[in-house]
């Protein structure tokens, strides 16, 4: 049952509503130390998940690889694209209502909570890790930093941020289908070096969202697809040579 999936996607949907008709209450400072506070949290989660850690070589070469990998193939790029596509019929069905602000800055604003919710890190690792494990613990954290996040943009964007709840539920449950596959073929280190691969993503998103550095964490997806394979060879073929 994909628990943390349904709440996550609700605490989106209901923090874009409030935010729509609440949001633009809320005193500027406020949002702002807010979002430094999300982004704290975030990194709280990735050091948690990091400390799981069984095979440090094997999870650092993955996340190198994986990011050097990603930002080979302009991951990042393809994603931002995706979500602009995926605006197209948003922006149809809620317009832009905020008189203040231009079409180029709603597009802006807008793709980056496309992104944000639907193609994070953090989601895309809870999503994986709710499927292998039944451990819905990272998208129900997720949730609660989200919630607050919809509401925030919900008071600049209108109800349009709520319906980003929509795809980012699809995108999460086709992530949520296919780890049922993959749990068969691990092993509890393995697990617990994937976890631990999401954690450095968890702490790069968390710098991002602070605005201490702008991690390429889209371009670092391709590591937590590396991982579990580089840390099944090294635990068999590599540990048992040294």
């Amino acid at each position: 049952m994909p628990v943390g999936i349904i709440i996550n996607a609700l605490s989106v949907a209901i923090g874009g509503v409030v935010g729509a008709l609440l949001g633009h209450k809320l005193p500027t400072r406020i949002n702002s130390e807010l979002t430094k506070i999300f982004g704290v949290c975030s990194m709280g989660m990735g050091v948690s998940s990091i400390g799981l850690m069984k095979n440090m070589p094997a999870v650092i070469f993955a996340v190198i690889i994986g990011t050097a990998f990603g930002l080979a193939v302009n991951l990042g790029g393809i994603i931002n694209s995706g979500a602009a596509c995926m605006e197209k019929p948003v922006g149809k069905i809620f317009p832009n209502k905020n008189a203040s602000m231009s079409r180029e800055e709603y597009m802006t604003m807008l793709v980056t909570i496309i992104v944000l919710f639907c193609a994070s890190g953090t989601g895309i690792y809870g999503s994986l890790d709710s499927g292998m494990s039944g451990d819905h613990t990272i998208l129900i954290s997720k949730s609660i930093l989200d919630f607050f996040t919809a509401m925030i943009f919900g008071g600049t964007l209108g109800m349009v941020v709520a319906a980003v709840a929509i795809p980012q539920c699809v995108i999460f449950l086709a992530i949520f289908a296919a780890a049922k596959f993959i749990f068969p073929l691990t092993t509890p280190d393995m697990i617990a070096d994937f976890k631990a691969c999401g954690g450095f993503l968890l702490l790069a998103t968390g710098f991002r969202i602070a605005k201490i550095h702008n991690f390429p964490v889209a371009d670092m997806i391709p590591a937590m697809v590396l991982v579990m394979p580089v840390s099944w060879f090294w635990g068999n073929v590599v540990v048992p040579m040294l």
